[in-house]
């Protein structure tokens, strides 16, 4: 884990000279996964490898079980052209000890739990923003054109709804809590994978913080901002 205050700000993917194409992030996918294996982070390695086997088998851009975009949609926007684009905000959002709603109600609940998020992400989204499934229990929402305090609203709020959301309704004793790493960039960024790689490590942040967080690095000031409810 990386120590919130120690945020790399290594190389982030080549940005694309033209909108890319499926056998293009086929390769982009293995390419980096390789990448991520050499550097022994397993996790990422099969993260892309994922994404890599969705990109073989299905050309459409929602995920079928949340109906929200998928990964192959959100790569598009990383990984295409983004020049002259406004001010955007990243926030890749986890939910807390889904494994254990898996393990204790069973994985259909837990396919209706994430089909719940979804929804409650999608809500009050500036216009152009747009929430698509990273993988697993994992989503991001993509926020261009706000500032940072309206980013920082826009996903403590969605935290807030999941967290008050009746749950034990759809199975008593049930509670979701999500966390999020939101990374906001006031001018034009290198890249938004790097961006996003950026709320990736203030994710981590928010788990060690105690779950159902936001944490939140403004890139201009480099100020640690963590909301609890």
């Amino acid at each position: 884990m990386v120590e919130v205050g120690m945020v790399a700000e290594g190389e982030g993917t080549p940005g694309r000279a033209a909108g890319p194409q499926p056998p293009d992030l086929l390769r982009l996918h293995e390419a980096i996964a390789g990448l991520f294996a050499t550097q022994g982070d397993w996790r990422r390695a099969y993260q892309h490898l994922r994404s890599a086997l969705d990109i073989a088998r299905d050309g459409s851009l929602r995920d079928p079980l949340t109906s929200s975009y998928n990964r192959r949609y959100l790569d598009e926007r990383l990984y295409g052209p983004f020049t002259g684009r406004p001010p955007l905000a990243l926030a890749l959002i986890d939910l807390d000890r889904f494994k254990s709603i898996n393990d204790t109600y069973g994985h259909l609940v837990g396919d209706r739990v994430l089909r719940r998020v979804a929804d409650l992400l999608q809500e009050n989204l500036p216009p152009d923003g747009f929430c698509a499934r990273y993988g697993g229990e994992e989503f991001v929402l993509w926020l261009p054109g706000v500032d940072a305090r309206r980013a920082v609203r826009v996903v403590d709020d969605a935290r807030v709804r999941v967290a008050r959301h009746p749950w034990s309704e759809l199975q008593p004793g049930l509670r979701v809590t999500i966390s999020a790493g939101l990374a906001h960039e006031p001018g034009t960024p290198a890249s938004p994978e790097r961006q996003l790689r950026r709320a990736d490590v203030l994710l981590y942040a928010a788990k060690r913080a105690g779950r159902n967080k936001v944490v939140y690095r403004d890139a201009q000031t480099t100020q640690l901002i963590t909301h609890s409810e």
